[in-house]
């Protein structure tokens, strides 16, 4: 093993081993548990412990999976570098030439094929988060067109990683978990909407037999880009489990000209052994890398006056909003020309004259002066057929080939940004609105699924514009809107303020929605609101107690016509407010925990500080239960050495029970050590029931 290097990267929770033997292409010999300050000595021992026995009918050297994973060496799973020269090079034999290792936590390496006219760059970088993130780039050093089809990074997982966790979804009712056993051959989700998509999985779990959110081992990956993309798991008979992931190329899609290269999206990648909420430790904190002021409370028009768009019936609506708390008015869809509804308007960015004949200035006027801050709505990306703008310019219509449309969906086609001068045309508008009024935030909406067309430079021109647009306008924030929960990863994320989770607003709805978007994001960055008693998406009716309780756990807001409801609503709400900004401050900042509690009828989730010196919890009634007597409620994370005060809250009323006796409300004193690991009897909720735990 004289030839062989050993990088190690880690911390205190998890580490990489990567290994470089001769030219060979990098190869990780271990991800997982850390192994602390090892030598030399030793790393060089783990490698040759773990090294490849070479069994009959192999090749005759063995074939590790690399970073990259190489089909050139002869590795038989899935390559990470697809692609071709005029019908060659389709499998380049590529030789690392350099590598470094930068402050103990950034890996580099540099392979190339002279022949195959082909160079890769590839970095590992270990981040403060404990999260890792990989990329690579390919360069085109050839002379002739590189049609490029993938360029895919993979990492191993031990062989005790032996389920996958992953998500699915639809409009109104995103990341539903579907879990399995990692078996032999490929699991492979697509996303091929030209957006993240509703359906597609926001993240990749594999984890030790039966892991929850506090117990067993988890490995994770994250596709941090807001197109087409791939995240697969793969065990092979050869080897060890393989999670990996990387953009969707379309056919014909990226063609590398001489000297031209591709970057992928970054692959982050995250290892717990504390269950699913330590994966979600590591999303969080990184997450939170960019520090937001607290989370204003958000009065969003849509579900209050949906396209009726009147000034003295929204200067009512703002009145009511500023004498509840309420912190920032946002104005959605329809006060741009032409729009009375769906079907006409969309890239006409110009106030309407007809509904708005002194502009916004009155309305932002009226709200400034309130105290709020005044946000609005755009689907710079969209248009309709009947626009100005489409009858100017049908050809900046994004669709397979000049002249022919996809088909039609939500009554709008797709504008392409990419084309030069629609791109320049949308900077202009949506800046030129920005700058001509007092606006805080952008509500930036994506309504339908690109189809038969280029989805990368459509991707990467709309980063462009929102990196231009955060330039010129560093003061507005950006929502990540995509018919709700369309668009929701890293890569969106690393240029907007947060996301608009669902467009579903029913509590039950938006608790499976929750829960499982937060495995990645923090509840800062997910707007969750307060909508009407019944549900426009659903038809149901609740509490308002029970969709208090489902929103407090996000970014707080408020989507109903507040003017209808009565007063004890009001009254309700407006409590739910100041609680809201009494506990903001935990919530945003907090660690995300959640119990596993034994009975599925009924969720425990909470926050708790950092310094484990208060928490917040709900605990959730989704359905009636077997059992006559609810279970004991365990709440995890905190200190077990001090004594907490455990308060039942209710700022938008008692949830509804169904027992004989009523309910003692008292506080009550009990160590952390009682309250994680012995627990407490709570009364018997009804169903879509909420209570609210707070501990000092």
């Amino acid at each position: 093993m004289s030839n062989t290097e050993v990088v190690h990267l880690h911390d205190d929770t998890s580490s990489v081993v990567i290994t470089l033997a001769g030219a060979s292409l990098p190869v990780v010999a271990h991800w997982g548990r850390t192994l602390g300050d090892v030598d030399q000595t030793a790393l060089l021992g783990l490698v040759g412990a773990v090294s490849w026995t070479n069994p009959n009918n192999a090749p005759d050297a063995p074939v590790p999976l690399a970073l990259l994973p190489d089909a050139g060496a002869g590795y038989v799973g899935r390559p990470g570098l697809r692609g071709h020269r005029g019908g060659e090079h389709f499998a380049p034999a590529l030789a690392v030439t350099s590598n470094s290792c930068e402050d103990g936590s950034i890996f580099r390496y540099v392979a190339s094929d002279e022949a195959a006219g082909l160079t890769v760059t590839g970095t590992v970088e270990l981040l403060p988060s404990g999260m890792l993130r990989l990329r690579h780039v390919v360069r085109n050093d050839g002379e002739t067109p590189y049609s490029l089809e993938g360029l895919e990074t993979a990492l191993p997982v031990p062989s005790h990683a032996t389920e996958l966790l992953d998500f699915t979804g639809r409009w109104a009712r995103e990341r539903a978990p579907q879990r399995q056993a990692l078996q032999y051959g490929s699991w492979v989700r697509e996303s091929r909407r030209g957006r993240t998509g509703h359906d597609a999985t926001i993240g990749l779990l594999a984890g030790t037999p039966g892991f929850s959110f506090r117990d067993g081992e988890v490995w994770a990956l994250h596709v941090a880009w807001s197109g087409n993309h791939v995240t697969y798991a793969e065990n092979l008979v050869d080897g060890l489990p393989v999670l990996g992931g990387g953009e969707l190329l379309l056919p014909g899609e990226i063609r590398l000209a001489p000297g031209e290269e591709y970057e992928s999206p970054w692959l982050y990648a995250a290892y717990s052994s504390t269950g699913i909420d330590g994966i979600s430790a590591a999303f969080h904190q990184q997450l939170r890398e960019r520090s937001l002021r607290p989370r204003p409370v958000v009065l969003n028009t849509w579900e209050a006056v949906y396209f009726d768009h009147d000034l003295a019936r929204l200067t009512s609506l703002a009145d009511t909003a500023a004498a509840m708390g309420v912190e920032r008015f946002v104005l959605d869809d329809g006060w741009f020309r032409h729009r009375r509804d769906d079907s006409a308007g969309l890239g006409d960015w110009y106030v309407d004259e007809t509904v708005w004949p002194d502009g916004l200035t009155p309305l932002i006027k009226h709200v400034r002066a309130l105290g709020m801050e005044f946000g609005l709505w755009f689907e710079p990306e969209m248009v309709n057929t009947d626009s100005d703008l489409y009858r100017a310019h049908p050809d900046w219509v994004l669709g397979p080939r000049p002249g022919v449309l996809p088909p039609p969906s939500r009554n709008q086609q797709v504008l392409n940004i990419a084309h030069p001068e629609a791109y320049a045309h949308i900077l202009d508008r949506v800046s030129s609105v920005l700058s001509d009024n007092d606006i805080a935030f952008v509500k930036w909406d994506h309504n339908r699924d690109l189809i038969g067309s280029r989805v990368h430079d459509q991707t990467a021109a709309f980063y462009r514009l929102l990196d231009e647009l955060r330039l010129r306008h560093p003061h507005v924030e950006i929502e990540s809107c995509s018919s709700g929960g369309g668009r929701i990863d890293l890569g969106v994320l690393s240029r907007t303020d947060r996301v608009w989770t669902s467009d579903c607003n029913d509590a039950l709805e938006r608790q499976l929605i929750q829960r499982w978007t937060g495995v990645f994001l923090p509840p800062e960055l997910m707007g969750a609101h307060v909508g009407p008693t019944k549900s426009h998406t659903t038809g149901r009716v609740h509490d308002l107690s029970f969709r208090v309780a489902t929103a407090l756990f996000g970014h707080f807001g408020i989507e109903w016509d507040i003017n209808s409801a009565t007063d004890e609503e009001r009254a309700g709400l407006q409590a739910a407010i100041e609680y809201y900004k009494d506990v903001r401050s935990l919530v945003h900042t907090g660690v995300t925990v959640h119990s596993d509690h034994p009975d599925p009828a009924a969720w425990v989730h909470g926050i708790v500080a950092p310094d484990r010196s208060e928490a917040l919890f709900g605990y959730v009634q989704l359905a009636t239960s077997v059992q006559n007597k609810p279970r004991r409620v365990r709440l995890p994370g905190l200190d077990p050495a001090r004594t907490y005060r455990l308060s039942f809250d209710a700022p938008a009323g008692r949830p509804r029970l169904i027992q004989r006796l009523p309910a003692d409300w008292n506080s009550v004193e009990l160590p952390g050590s009682v309250l994680s690991e012995v627990g407490v009897q709570l009364p018997v909720l009804e169903p879509e029931q909420a209570l609210l735990l707070r501990l000092t």
